[in-house]
């Protein structure tokens, strides 16, 4: 191993100290780093051929690579392979030239290209898409209902436990935990209460137990990457009625996209989007607004712009006339 320290070691380290312990950072943002490197950790294995457990930073090297991800995906995971390599060259100042590289790398920039939102009849179909026969089709069938009722980032959606609950008729809400250790609190439709309450009771767990909502078969917190295939197994499923939607890239963050759209369209205001979806600055939520051009329209025509053709100025003067006619 060349008398480097593991790339485990590094690993361990990155976590437990810069994460937790330094920066105090959310378990959204360690959920994030921990994806974006595993993907790393497993594209280095298979590039060298060498098991996870014998990695070195210098197997990290020369890490661009198009990976089909959009640009924000992919800035967000160079974001946290950089900051990797930040802690690994503080402590393994020989790792510095393979961190100089990485750093190296260019944030792609993004454009800004109008969200990509579902209708009410796509939703319903790739809502309805899991195996209702099966326990993992019901869990999946709630996840899916969850994220189209609620706009949540995958991210509080997977850190709902049934303590953030309040299943009590037109009081339903859950308590979300967003980025920056922000708490806001989000009404649940009938349906969603409904549905939740089965799952609960379908695992045994109590409305007020810290347990999570959406866990693995063996009671685990399901992962990102868990609920992104659930996704993608759902959109598959909802082609086959739909052909259309696999022009489609369908992502989790698609029902958040497509949430906002039906609240914008029927008549709620930006601020009130705004807070729905924990957004910083309005600006974001603003782009929903410039994506609607049948909204638009419709304010066009409420405003009485018809554009209807004015009268021809016509000369009364002869030599006007003359002049106007040549």
């Amino acid at each position: 191993m060349n008398g480097q320290p593991s790339l485990a070691l590094h690993l361990e380290s990155f976590f437990r100290e810069r994460l937790m312990q330094q920066r105090n950072a959310t378990p959204a943002t360690i959920a994030a780093y921990r994806d974006a490197l595993r993907m790393l950790v497993l594209f280095a294995s298979e590039r060298t051929g060498k098991k996870t457990s014998a990695l070195t930073i210098d197997d990290l090297d020369h890490l661009e690579r198009e990976g089909g991800n959009c640009v924000h995906t992919r800035n967000s995971r160079l974001t946290a392979i950089r900051s990797f390599f930040h802690h690994v060259s503080t402590r393994d100042p020989a790792s510095l030239g393979v961190a100089q590289r990485v750093f190296s790398i260019p944030i792609k920039k993004s454009d800004l290209s109008n969200p990509l939102y579902l209708s009410r009849v796509e939703l319903d179909l790739l809502i309805n898409a899991p195996n209702m026969c099966s326990r993992c089709g019901r869990r999946d069938r709630v996840l899916l209902l969850f994220l189209a009722r609620t706009g949540t980032r995958i991210s509080e959606a997977l850190g709902v436990d049934a303590s953030d609950l309040l299943l009590d008729g037109a009081r339903s809400h859950v308590t979300l935990h967003g980025k920056g250790r922000k708490q806001r609190v989000i009404p649940l439709s009938c349906d969603l209460v409904r549905a939740i309450d089965d799952l609960l009771r379908e695992n045994g767990i109590g409305r007020h137990e810290a347990v999570p909502v959406f866990a693995g078969v063996h009671g685990e917190r399901l992962m990102r990457f868990g609920a992104t295939h659930i996704v993608r197994r759902a959109a598959e499923a909802a082609s086959l009625q739909m052909p259309e939607l696999t022009r489609k890239e369908i992502s989790p963050h698609v029902f958040r996209h497509s949430l906002a759209m039906m609240l914008l369209q029927s008549g709620v205001d930006l601020l009130t989007i705004q807070a729905w979806l924990g957004h910083a600055q309005v600006a974001t939520t603003h782009r929903y607004a410039a994506a609607d051009v049948e909204m638009m329209r419709r304010g066009l025509d409420m405003a009485a712009v018809q554009g209807v053709a004015s009268h021809r100025f016509r000369p009364k003067d002869a030599v006007l006339s003359l002049l106007e006619n040549l």
